[in-house]
């Protein structure tokens, strides 16, 4: 077998081709019409109320995919080490940026540095789109959602620390505050 980025010939012998990964490399300088999730999709216009998402994990997974903020592409992060997986959908909210550097975090229902996450539901859900606030939730609900992210992380050696749930104005305003850092980081970007 070849090694990794090398090409072998029936007879052996190595290709003078690009190894793979330098190819990839290559082909994202070129102009190209795929989309960057965080920057290229709209967030909505009835954001923060009603936004758009990205789901980068699926309801069930053990799998912790994760945007590649320089590509575009969501790639595997890690495999998570405990027993849990996510209770439901999960993403990002795109063009919105926050304390840790990374666009806002969304768990969406349906059938040190401040990371917050944004419990949202699905507006096109017949089951869950007429809950406007947390507290409308079932309290189990909630216990599941707590829970999950005081426990997936465990068995890596991270605590997580998971403060009370807000209610949605505060959720309104975070998502606000993210799209103002967000533009911010973009306006930045581009003077350099």
């Amino acid at each position: 077998m070849a090694p990794a980025g090398q090409i072998s010939s029936p007879e052996g012998q190595k290709s003078s081709h690009t190894p793979l990964n330098e190819r990839i490399l290559s082909s994202m300088t070129r102009k190209s019409d795929a989309a960057h999730p965080w920057h290229d999709l709209e967030i909505g216009p009835g954001a923060p109320i009603i936004f758009n998402c990205v789901v980068e994990i699926s309801r069930g997974s053990k799998v912790k995919y994760e945007l590649d903020k320089k590509t575009g592409l969501i790639k595997v992060d890690r495999i998570l080490y405990s027993s849990v997986v996510y209770p439901h959908n999960y993403g990002f909210i795109p063009r919105t940026l926050c304390e840790d550097s990374d666009p806002m975090d969304v768990l969406v229902i349906m059938q040190g540095e401040k990371d917050d996450k944004i419990i949202a539901v699905c507006a096109d859900d017949p089951e869950y789109r007429h809950y406007t606030d947390i507290k409308e939730l079932p309290p189990h609900r909630l216990m599941e959602i707590r829970r999950f992210f005081e426990d997936y992380k465990k068995n890596e050696n991270k605590e997580v620390a998971v403060d009370d749930f807000l209610p949605a104005k505060e959720a309104y305003d975070a998502i606000e505050r993210s799209m103002t850092l967000y533009s911010d980081y973009i306006v930045e970007s581009l003077r350099r």
